[in-house]
């Protein structure tokens, strides 16, 4: 049985809170446009129009869902006729949900309510709401938020509340503003495109525009790259450090190719240091709370000898580098190739703690140092209440390139997600604001083309494994897009290094 000591299970909760919400707004403020947005660790943003005043909203909607709470009313999935769900949601401006039943494959369409708000059933539910009694709806940095209380929190970080940015959504959140530039650019391109849901992407895709959609995101992103060179380029001199960090499967490899070829056009030449050549012995290795080696933790790192040698480096000499051999699980100091930076020249280092300050430490001077934060970001929504979650997008491109380059299974894939996920909640997102700049890798038609691989790798999941819940879950994900083969997707996209056949030597 799911619970919420899983990540399957706290996302149960995340999509029935968020029902719940949409069903006291109809109740509370009958004439706003509320809709779920993104998630953050212990919260979920709620979207509605400009000039709304949020503190007499929360306050409204805070009593509303404790006390539909506190009835305990069923959640509950009816099965409707396409047309009939049409007709519905038509009448009740819900012009997402209307575009994907537009190219809806079956006769007849689940449906999930809590009362008299219906939206698409694309997950598992909560089968009651009183499990959800100390949800919370508050105003945060111009943000509304819906907390979400016991039934997450045990299950963060030590002193880690929330991670993540209300600003990715393109709104005026705490952290790092510098995170919405990309998003709000990104969804004003898109709404140009006329692609603003699943529906209306699949719509495009069905009048013969695929390759038009191709070739205008990869634009977007190779200009978005252009552009971070060009702001690591006006540091001039003084920079001598770029540093890349990102979540796994964000596409750091691909993009480290083409931000290379950029900064090269801009004068720079970036000469690479492998950060997985300073691991200390592997007796040295700190352990989890499991007792189990914790590559990820920043002590796993021989950071003074990093910090000398950069010193070093930065102060013009030649330097032996260090190695590592994974093998014996030994360190050598000055087993590696020599590095020199010379004129035009700066170091690349990329890793998971690429963001955080301790990685450098006093090596290097705040200005020296460009950083970089690459993750998906932008997730078409289904309708109000759901939305392509990006961690999502992030296993289904993990899932198909372990499958294709490592042999390593969709379920065994899924069972290592929540480590995976732990490791960023830790070591990645909550330096988030250290970055300079961020580059959402995210690409509209990408869910598409993964689902000519990922359909076949999810139905490998038996049933009676525990990966099958969220195996079955992406199934119905993928389902909703429609297909698109990858002789269309260029070699130089992020996307060839989870599909193979990159134009990149790796």
């Amino acid at each position: 049985p799911l619970s919420t000591r899983s990540w399957e299970g706290r996302e149960v909760v995340r999509r029935s809170a968020g029902l719940l919400l949409l069903e006291a707004a109809a109740r509370v403020a009958p004439g706003v446009l509320v809709r779920v947005g993104p998630s953050l660790s212990s919260a979920q943003v709620i979207e509605v129009p400009a000039g709304q005043d949020l503190e007499a909203l929360a306050r409204a909607l805070h009593a509303e869902v404790r006390a539909m709470a506190s009835r305990d009313g069923a959640f509950v999935e009816e099965i409707w006729t396409v047309e009939e769900a049409l007709t519905h949601f038509a009448a009740q401006g819900w012009d997402d949900a209307v575009a994907v039943l537009r190219y809806w494959r079956d006769p007849t369409v689940p449906l999930v309510t809590c009362g008299t708000v219906y939206a698409l059933s694309l997950a598992p539910l909560l089968a009651r709401a009183g499990v959800l009694d100390d949800l919370a709806v508050r105003v945060q940095s111009d943000v509304l938020l819906l907390e979400f209380g016991r039934a997450i929190l045990p299950f963060l970080p030590p002193g880690q509340k929330e991670v993540g940015d209300p600003s990715l959504s393109g709104g005026t959140g705490n952290g790092a503003p510098r995170s919405s530039e990309m998003v709000v650019e990104h969804k004003a391109w898109l709404r140009t495109l006329g692609v603003e849901s699943v529906g209306s992407f699949n719509a495009r895709c069905i009048t013969g525009e695929v390759s038009e959609l191709i070739r205008a995101a990869e634009g977007f992103h190779e200009k978005r790259i252009g552009r971070i060179a060009d702001a690591a380029a006006a540091r001039g001199g003084d920079l001598r450090i770029i540093c890349i960090a990102g979540p796994s499967s964000s596409g750091k490899t691909t993009f480290i190719k083409r931000l290379t070829v950029q900064l090269q056009i801009d004068g720079i030449v970036p000469r690479a240091i492998s950060l997985d050549d300073y691991y200390v012995d592997r007796e040295k290795t700190p352990r989890d709370q499991l007792g189990v080696f914790d590559f990820e933790a920043l002590d796993a790192l021989d950071l003074p000898l990093l910090q000398a040698h950069l010193v070093r480096v930065l102060a013009g000499e030649e330097v032996k580098t260090a190695a590592f051999d994974f093998v014996k699980g030994k360190s050598s100091a000055g087993g590696g190739p020599s590095l020199h930076l010379g004129p035009r020249e700066v170091l690349m280092l990329e890793g998971i703690h690429g963001l955080n300050p301790a990685l450098l430490g006093t090596a290097a001077r705040h200005d020296q140092v460009f950083r970089i934060f690459i993750h998906p970001v932008v997730g078409l929504p289904l309708d109000r209440l759901s939305a392509v979650n990006t961690a999502d997008v992030r296993l289904l491109r993990r899932i198909v390139r372990d499958r294709h380059h490592r042999n390593l299974s969709a379920a065994e894939n899924i069972l290592r997600w929540p480590a995976v996920r732990d490791g960023e909640r830790r070591h990645i997102f909550p330096f988030l604001p250290q970055a300079d700049v961020v580059f959402d890798s995210s690409l509209v038609y990408e869910l598409s083309v993964l689902k000519v691989y990922a359909d076949r790798y999810l139905l490998e999941v038996p049933r009676e494994h525990e990966s099958f819940t969220t195996a079955y879950r992406l199934r119905r994900l993928i389902d909703r897009f429609v297909t698109i083969y990858p002789d269309h997707v260029p070699p130089t996209s992020i996307l060839r290094e989870f599909i193979g056949g990159s134009g990149f030597e790796y």
